[in-house]
């Protein structure tokens, strides 16, 4: 598996949402961090990206605007500060009717458990992408999305699912074709990339800290230490989230029983899957396939104090 498409199976965790939002003379909004990936698509007009860290950036019909891993931001008529603009309304209410400034489509992936894949954290803050960047199928998808929000129906979830899916992939094909990569962006290290690939093609494989140094040619100790500080983590903390990751799109994408998928992912019983799950998640496994299925579930009491916070 590329990680491009393991990366797209990790935010099938969470569910998509998307709403088209109409704004006419002075405005502005602010989306405070979240947990997951958030997109806005410039249908007409003219606007501005407001960061914490960087200068406002000039938005028009057609660009992208992707948060990979929900970073606090906001969209505004003209510059300003990012503190200075009103949190956004994500209620479901459909735009009004009629001639609009600046009009535009917000959509997420909001995780409700787990945390973001590494891929996506590994990227910068924000990407911005157009049709003009060489990436044509952003106009065709963006009217496609116009279409799912305005005609919500049966099929809506998997409808919006798969478009959503659709516009990650375009938008990151696009950037990495721009930065001539194909792997880990933030990654140099040819070591590390190699026990990275290992990890994310064969979580199955039993993997030990030796048996990863051995594969990629380094001592236990000198490995460990590398990986630790290009990653942030060492190599059996990075592990772990991967298997549970692969674990948690296995339980919402199929029926496969919980052993099977406890083999899959590299833990040799159903109980010690169920365990590392937990512990990452907040929940059972059987509990995170339900909610997959028939929406979230409230969390066990002694998680219930960790929320997620809004997002686009």
């Amino acid at each position: 598996m590329d990680v491009l498409s393991e990366m797209i199976g990790s935010i099938r965790i969470g569910r998509a949402h998307a709403r088209r939002i109409k704004e006419t003379g002075s405005w502005g909004m602010r989306y405070d961090a979240f947990t997951g990936s958030g997109f806005h698509v410039v249908l007409h007009g003219r606007g501005w990206l407001i960061t914490a860290n960087e200068p406002p950036r000039a938005l028009r019909q057609g660009t992208v605007v992707l948060a990979p891993f929900g970073v606090r931001h906001g969209l505004s008529h003209a510059p300003c500060s990012l503190d200075a603009l009103p949190p956004g309304d994500m209620s479901a209410q459909p735009p009004p009717d009629g001639h609009a400034d600046f009009e535009f489509l917000c959509g997420a992936y909001r995780l409700e458990h787990g945390q973001v894949h590494e891929y996506l954290l590994s990227l910068p803050d924000f990407i911005v992408g157009s049709p003009d960047d060489g990436v044509p199928e952003l106009a065709s998808l963006a009217a496609l999305l116009v279409a799912d929000v305005s005609q919500a129906g049966p099929g809506t979830e998997a409808t919006r699912s798969a478009l959503l899916d659709l516009l990650l992939v375009h938008v990151l094909r696009g950037w990495l074709r721009e930065h001539h990569s194909a792997d880990w962006p933030h990654v140099k290290d040819p070591v590390v990339v190699a026990a990275l690939r290992h990890i994310h093609s064969e979580p199955h494989t039993p993997w030990t800290v030796s048996r990863l140094s051995a594969a990629v040619g380094m001592s236990r100790t000198a490995f460990t230490r590398r990986f630790t500080s290009l990653m942030g983590k060492p190599p059996r903390d990075y592990l772990t989230g991967v298997r549970l990751s692969q674990g948690g799109r296995l339980l919402r994408e199929t029926d496969a029983s919980l052993a099977a998928i406890a083999r899959q992912v590299g833990y040799s019983t159903e109980f010690a899957f169920g365990a590392a799950f937990r512990r990452e998640y907040g929940i059972s496994p059987g509990r995170f396939r339900d909610a997959a299925r028939t929406g979230p579930v409230v969390q066990d009491e002694r998680d219930r104090h960790v929320g997620t916070a809004p997002g686009p």
